[in-house]
């Protein structure tokens, strides 16, 4: 098939809920993609955060390989060898606790939204949850309402009950959103959706005291920051505290669909056995996939390089910012960057894309640049280059 037939096939049998580029991938390694015509792309915006160490990671593709071979479900009413040693893993480099498994950021925050009311009501009826304006928490009924934005929630009215969206780094905007009715707060500890928006720290401490003081859940949604792409393993240890919940997805599974809810101590056993499951979740193929994350980001030394290659970019990017007035702001943590414009960044998304360059554009205006954790210089120069064309 060429690439004006799998088009066409698209338009007759698949629902129109993406805004496809017209072009079709069939091949990744590393930070590159091939398209159907032997294109070669720089992939610096990997599946939204998906492809967090590249595309076709050797040690990913081995360890499903190996295990595929063995089984590949094992439904939930039995144990498998990978599910608790991934929990595991992911509890040593994170707080104590324990973790569900599913299969999206989506559901992992349906988790954490089901986890945070049964506690509530458990406490005497409370259910409310706080989120923030411009945050994104998923396409699920429940989490485009905890969504703190209008346009994902058009024409699925009404929408649940229990949710405040208050506004991003305003602790006092949280305070006065508090009733007896209050049971979480859920955050974003950098806004993805909503711009590369990087919460401050004194906010995240302010809101740790508070959540404390009122016995409220902390969840942070960690589905795009964590797993190493913000040079930490997981966005809190920037700041010091520790959340309640932690949602993960995305780079998890090194490309394989996996989401995990993971609750510290106090709440882990909120959920008794037959109030939340997930048929496909922490399956022995997509956990050995995580675990072989894991394996890549400590035993190469990737954090460190995210720390060197992410001071490296944005010092790219505020030369070009320099040369290009277009440029507002640059901001973001770790290779979790956002480059603001003073002009909707549509087009430079598509003429980077005719230059050999995938990248994003959200909030009509800020660029989203989240190469993998394997970027080398090189390939950074190049990426530059192209934008500065572009531009």
């Amino acid at each position: 098939m060429n690439t004006k037939e799998v088009i066409a096939q698209y338009d007759k049998y698949v629902m129109s809920t993406y805004t496809r580029i017209p072009d079709v991938i069939v091949k990744g390694k590393g930070l590159k993609v091939w398209d159907l015509n032997g294109r070669e792309y720089l992939d610096f915006f990997p599946g939204w955060a998906v492809s967090g160490l590249g595309h076709c990671h050797p040690k990913v593709v081995n360890a499903v390989k190996n295990y595929i071979k063995k089984i590949i479900h094992v439904p939930n009413n039995y144990y498998n060898m990978l599910q608790g040693k991934l929990a595991q893993k992911i509890i040593e480099n994170s707080f104590e606790g324990k973790a569900f498994f599913c299969n999206s950021g989506a559901e992992a925050n349906e988790g954490a939204i089901k986890l945070a009311r049964s506690y509530g009501n458990a406490k005497g009826g409370r259910y409310e949850i706080i989120t923030m304006e411009n945050a994104f928490h998923g396409r699920t009924l429940a989490t485009i309402t905890a969504t703190g934005q209008p346009k994902y929630q058009k024409g699925f009215e009404p929408l649940p009950l229990g949710f405040k969206s208050v506004a991003f780094n305003d602790i006092n905007a949280v305070r006065g959103a508090i009733t007896d009715k209050t049971t979480a707060v859920m955050i974003e500890p950098i806004q993805g959706e909503g711009g590369i928006n990087v919460a401050g720290e004194d906010y995240i401490k302010a809101l740790r005291d508070l959540c404390d003081k009122k016995d409220l859940i902390l969840i942070f949604d960690e589905v795009q920051t964590g797993m190493g792409r913000t040079g930490k393993m997981f966005c809190f240890e920037h700041y010091g505290v520790t959340p309640d919940v932690m949602t993960l997805a995305k780079s998890l599974g090194g490309g394989l669909p996996i989401g995990a809810m993971i609750a510290s101590k106090k709440f882990a056993d909120v959920l008794k056995p037959g109030m939340h499951a997930s048929t496909f979740g922490g399956s022995p193929v997509v956990c050995s996939a995580a675990l072989a994350v894991f394996e890549a980001i400590q035993k190469e030394g990737l954090l460190s390089n995210t720390v060197k290659m992410a001071g490296y970019l944005i010092e790219r990017l505020n030369e070009l910012k320099k040369k290009k007035a277009v440029i507002k702001e640059i901001r973001g943590k770790g290779l979790m960057i956002g480059v603001e414009l003073t002009i909707p960044g549509k087009d430079i998304v598509e003429k980077c894309f005719k230059e050999g360059l995938l990248i994003n554009c959200t909030h009509d205006k800020v660029l989203r640049i989240m190469p993998g954790m394997i970027v080398t210089k090189k390939q950074i120069d190049k990426a530059v280059q192209i934008l500065e064309k572009a531009m």
